[in-house]
């Protein structure tokens, strides 16, 4: 990965440290169930890709939290001509921070996955070995993807809330690959993405 390791380090000791930090907190158990708006900007593909999705979270405390969350990102993408018709992504992990009144800052590390579905139309490619990426993933795939960053809940009444999320989404693709920026990739290789998310639900 090209980013410093030093802020996954960080993080993933945080998380790792959960079980011991709870004991810090105490509270009645919660479950969520949320919709979401999602934007990612892709690095690899220099594009924005936007979903819908859901969300259902248990908080079995006030510090710790485990959410699953699935998105659906309608749109076609790549360059003309595109090469998935939608994507499907599925995170699923854990978020870390203590509750301030109706104010909890978080941060998340949650491993999933992307799914990109086939073309919608024939995808032209040449025939070269190594492929273009985009040929590549023109028959579908799916690819390990891991969410680290961080975002806050609101508790905007008793059982409502709002969220907000912001990270980086780390997506493996798959190699032997020409990349989108020429380089040639011999083996499966990491990009990263900016990703944000808004949204909200109900606790019970």
């Amino acid at each position: 990965m090209s980013r410093p390791l030093s802020t996954y380090v960080v993080l993933v000791c945080v998380l790792a440290l959960a079980p011991q930090l709870v004991l810090a907190q105490t509270g009645a158990s919660q479950f969520a169930v949320g919709i979401h708006l999602a934007t990612v900007a892709s690095s690899e593909f220099d594009e924005t890709d936007v979903g819908v999705g859901g969300l259902l979270s248990w908080r079995p405390n006030g510090l710790f939290g485990v959410d699953a969350e699935l998105t659906f990102y309608p749109s076609d993408f790549g360059d003309n001509p595109t090469f998935s018709a939608s994507r499907v992504e599925g995170l699923f992990g854990v978020t870390v921070g203590p509750s301030f009144g109706a104010f909890r800052p978080f941060v998340k590390l949650r491993p999933g996955f992307v799914r990109f579905g086939e073309a919608p139309a024939p995808f032209p490619c040449i025939a070269i070995f190594p492929p273009p990426l985009a040929c590549q993933m023109a028959g579908g795939d799916t690819l390990f993807a891991l969410d680290i960053g961080g975002g806050v809940e609101f508790q905007t009444t008793g059982r409502t809330f709002v969220r907000v999320d912001a990270g980086d989404r780390v997506v493996k693709y798959p190699g032997p690959v020409i990349a989108t920026d020429g380089t040639v990739q011999n083996q499966s290789f990491f990009s990263h993405d900016f990703r944000f998310q808004i949204g909200g639900g109900l606790r019970f």
